[in-house]
């Protein structure tokens, strides 16, 4: 039998049901972004890389706000969101030269919301080939690159910029 080890999952399996609070607030209210994952701060908004992510780089766009219903943010949150994403993807393109995207919210459980009360829009970095036997048949994705060689290379794009 073929073993695939993640052992950085069992810290989310660890912390799923003792986490207070919201974890994109928390990691907004820290001063710690590195140990957050927090790349940008923007005035209404702020950018963080996802923990678990789909692919490596996969990024989400956040209201500063806690705020669950997308309907409710005003205009300039919303400008900035857009704002942020579009340099989001410049950055992505510098640091990891990938192919393609996926954008976008997931609003409610039943769209795939694992966090219903803070929105927050994904940016998901996709690369031809990217999609395997793994997700399909042995229910595993594979992420290969680690996740703060991505946020440094990031960074350094940003700071650039």
């Amino acid at each position: 039998m073929e073993r695939l080890y993640s052992p950085w999952r069992s810290q989310y399996i660890e912390g799923v049901d003792k986490q207070e609070g919201c974890f994109l607030c928390n990691a907004y209210k820290s001063n710690d972004d590195e140990k957050n994952l927090v790349l940008y701060r923007g005035e209404k908004c702020f950018v963080i890389m996802n923990l678990y992510p789909y692919n490596a780089g996969h990024l989400m766009v956040c209201p500063n706000e806690h705020i669950g219903d997308f309907l409710k943010l005003n205009k300039d949150t919303l400008c900035e969101l857009n704002i942020l994403t579009q340099k989001m993807i410049k950055a992505l393109k510098i640091a990891l030269n990938p192919d393609g995207f996926n954008l976008g919210y997931n609003l409610g459980r039943v769209a795939g919301a694992g966090l219903e009360t803070h929105i927050h829009n994904h940016i998901v970095p996709r690369w031809n080939g990217d999609t395997n036997f793994m997700p399909v048949i042995g229910e595993t994705r594979v992420i290969s690159q680690d996740l703060k060689e991505i946020y440094y290379k990031i960074k350094e794009v940003l700071k650039n910029d």
